[in-house]
């Protein structure tokens, strides 16, 4: 029998009335209506660079760590290798990485870049900041909200069963 795992503090169920219902109240409303309202203030951006959200992610992965198994790559960017496949060949199609199989183990990918995706980094060095205007705050609150992410995450992931 597969039990689920249990938040480590849980809050009583009579503090969720019936306002526990509302969209406005829910976490993953709120987290999924700013990830789709980020996403929106990119796109014009990227399209700039002929890349989609997803695409630049692979890249920031790579511009910090060349070099990475798909395996790897997908467990940084928390993608399962049927969703990350096509990003990398589309990627690989436009020029910015390579992808070949390990010397020491055919069974994995290494996933590299190219010049052009070295050099596309330095195209990209503007976007943070301009993302960075578009939500008004300050640098320090910007870091703040992402720890705070990062912890929500992580917690969340820990209480996967």
């Amino acid at each position: 029998m597969e039990t689920s795992k249990q938040p480590s503090a849980s809050i009583p169920s009579e503090l969720f009335g019936p306002e526990s219902l509302l969209l406005d109240n829910q976490l993953c409303f709120a987290l999924y209506s700013a990830s789709l309202t980020m996403t929106k203030i990119y796109k014009p951006l990227l399209q700039k660079l002929g890349l989609t959200y997803p695409q630049y992610l692979v890249l920031l992965t790579l511009w910090e760590r060349d070099e990475l198994t798909v395996s790897a790559l997908g467990e940084r960017l928390y993608l399962d290798s049927g969703t990350l496949t096509p990003l990398l060949k589309r990627l690989e199609s436009s020029g910015f990485l390579r992808r070949q199989r390990a010397s020491h183990d055919e069974r994995q990918v290494i996933v590299s870049l190219t010049a052009a995706g070295k050099n596309l980094r330095q195209q990209a060095r503007a976007i943070p900041q301009q993302v960075s205007c578009s939500v008004e705050c300050s640098l320090d609150e910007l870091h703040a909200l992402t720890k705070e992410l990062q912890r929500l995450r992580a917690a969340m992931a820990g209480n996967l069963a």
